[in-house]
C-alpha cells in the first residue's frame, strides 16, 4: 500500500501510526491508577484531616504559647489575661497531639520496620571479617568492612571511616596492617 504513493503519503502514514500509539499510551497511563492494586497515595487522614494539616497547626499552637509567655515576660498582657489564653491554647495543642497520637499506630508499624531494617544492615556493615593475620605480627590490624566506608579496629572492635588512621576509640594506628 505505501510502496507505490507519494513521499507525502507515507510520512502521514507513519504520523498516524505514531499518534495512535501515543493515544494508546495516553489512555493506558490514564487509567492505570484507578486499576493499580497499590495505595493511591493520598494522604493519611486523622480524624478527619491529613496528618500534615494537624502537624502544622500543632506547631504554630506550640509558637503561639511561646510568644504568648513572651508577651507575659515583657509585661504587654496581665496575668489574668495570660493565664485565660494560655489554658485555651495548651488544651487545644494537647487535643491536637491526643489526635496525632491515635493515628499514629500504622506510623509506629512502618517506623518500626524501617528501623529493624536499617539495624540489620548496620550489623552487616560493622561485622567484623575473620581474616587471618600475618605471621610474627604482633601489632593490631584494622579491617575493613566489605562495601562499606567502615573499618573496624582489630584491638578493640570500634567501626571507624574507611579512611582514619587512628582508632577513635584506643587510638590505635589502623594504617598498619591495613588492606
Amino acid at each position: 500500500m505505501v510502496r507505490a504513493s507519494a513521499p507525502a503519503n507515507v510520512a502521514f502514514v507513519c504520523l498516524a501510526i505514531g499518534a495512535a500509539g501515543a493515544a494508546a499510551f495516553a489512555f493506558y497511563r490514564m487509567l492505570w491508577p484507578l486499576a493499580s492494586p497499590e495505595e493511591s497515595g493520598a494522604p493519611e487522614m486523622v480524624g478527619g484531616r491529613t496528618r500534615a494539616a494537624l502537624e502544622r497547626e500543632k506547631a504554630l499552637v506550640l509558637k503561639a504559647i511561646k510568644e504568648l509567655e513572651f508577651d507575659r515576660a515583657m509585661g504587654k498582657v496581665s496575668e489574668a489575661d495570660w493565664q485565660e489564653m494560655t489554658a485555651r491554647l495548651r488544651a487545644r495543642a494537647l487535643r491536637l497531639i491526643r489526635q496525632l497520637d491515635e493515628g499514629s499506630a500504622a506510623y509506629r508499624e512502618l517506623i518500626e520496620r524501617e528501623l529493624n531494617a536499617r539495624r540489620q544492615a548496620a550489623e552487616l556493615q560493622v561485622a567484623p571479617q575473620a581474616r587471618p593475620r600475618a605471621q610474627g605480627s604482633s601489632l593490631p590490624e584494622a579491617t575493613p568492612v566489605a562495601g562499606s566506608s567502615v573499618r573496624t579496629c582489630r584491638r578493640c572492635g570500634a567501626a571507624n571511616d574507611r579512611d582514619a588512621r587512628f582508632c577513635k576509640k584506643c587510638g590505635t594506628d589502623l594504617a598498619i596492617g591495613a588492606s
